[in-house]
């Protein structure tokens, strides 16, 4: 069977037997084209033979039902050796796709198999995976695709092939074990980038070298500050540390505010928008080599890159929906994400 031919095929009839959510499933399919017309020429084959008593049909006939047997035993002796665990995933943005790898094992010691479609609700396509060859592994890079934001628990992996006469196609569904954390969804449209335009001039408000000496505004301590700029009488009424920024550190570092409260009433669909808005915002301000500090309640961060700024994605990923307000400490010329205030404070 031609691989292209064969993956095209494949492909069309798996399409038309999505996975069922018994797990436990495994079997024939269906039968494929050319399994029909060889059952039938098997059935005529076997009618010829009863008819004549002919010993050559019979001869046939046995030939014929052998290979319908040994289609049936290969294929579901090869799928059964079949092992899938999830190995890794980079970055993971809700509405992208992401590449990951999967550690595909044929433990049977008789069986290689071949043509394998591996299918997945978390896989944005099927993959083709040509030939496993008995007691080896391989590693594959597939592209998974995640609607939505947070937490994903991979649990089952769909295994489907024709191997080895192209007579039926069967399928297996195998368990593994991982877990994914989905940034939020990165907007795409120019109108929704209006309000990140004001980071132009803040990128260029101070032009001056030096530690800065006229005091800018305060905010929280991070992890990473000089405690040399700890504004004591401040930080002593509060009963915790709070820093002195400077104008020359606000000129390139933006202060970005995420208030969780969400209004009653309010649909969960606007507090998505506002969480990728605040995470494109963020991959924006990076990408303009700007400094971010990224405030929750109970939760500051800072990054210079993209690199550092996974906690930030990884907190908004998580972030669910407050019902009551909480108090948070907002500069003067914070950037703010929230359901009940303006854009910017």
């Amino acid at each position: 069977m031609s691989s292209a031919v064969g993956l095209s095929d494949l492909r069309r009839e798996i399409e038309h037997h999505l996975p069922t959510s018994d797990w436990r499933f495994q079997g024939v399919v269906r039968l494929t084209r050319v399994g029909t017309a060889f059952v039938l020429f098997t059935i005529v084959i076997g009618f010829a033979a009863i008819n004549t008593g002919n010993n050559s049909l019979y001869i046939g006939l046995a030939f014929m039902l052998g290979a319908l047997l040994l289609s049936g035993v290969a294929s579901q002796r090869g799928l059964r050796g079949l092992r899938v665990e999830f190995d890794s995933l980079y970055e993971a943005w809700a509405g992208r796709p992401a590449t990951g790898r999967l550690r595909v094992a044929n433990r049977s010691r008789i069986w290689n198999v071949r043509d394998v479609i591996l299918t997945s609700d978390e896989l944005a396509e099927p993959f083709f995976i040509p030939l496993i060859e008995r007691r080896r592994e391989i590693v594959i890079e597939a592209s998974f695709f995640f609607a939505r934001r947070g937490i994903v628990q991979l649990k089952t992996v769909d295994l489907y092939t024709r191997y080895p006469f192209g007579f039926f196609l069967k399928k297996r569904r195998v368990r593994i074990s991982g877990e994914v954390v989905v940034y939020p969804r990165l907007l795409t449209d120019e109108a929704g980038r209006e309000r990140f335009r004001a980071i132009e001039g803040e990128q260029h408000s101070v032009n001056r070298t030096g530690a800065g000496t006229e005091i800018h505004s305060f905010r929280d301590y991070v992890r990473g500050d000089s405690l040399r700029q700890v504004y004591w009488k401040k930080s002593a009424s509060l009963g915790r540390w709070i820093m002195k920024q400077t104008e020359l550190e606000s000129g390139r570092a933006v202060h970005v505010v995420v208030d969780p409260f969400k209004p009653r009433g309010v649909p969960d669909d606007e507090f998505e928008t506002m969480i990728s808005q605040a995470a494109t915002f963020i991959r924006d301000t990076l990408d303009r080599e700007l400094e971010v500090i990224f405030s929750m309640p109970r939760l500051t961060l800072r990054a210079r890159d993209q690199q550092q700024a996974a906690a930030m994605y990884r907190a908004l990923a998580l972030v669910e929906p407050s019902y009551e307000a909480v108090v948070q400490t907002i500069d003067r010329n914070a950037v703010l994400f929230a359901m009940r205030a303006s854009d910017a404070a």
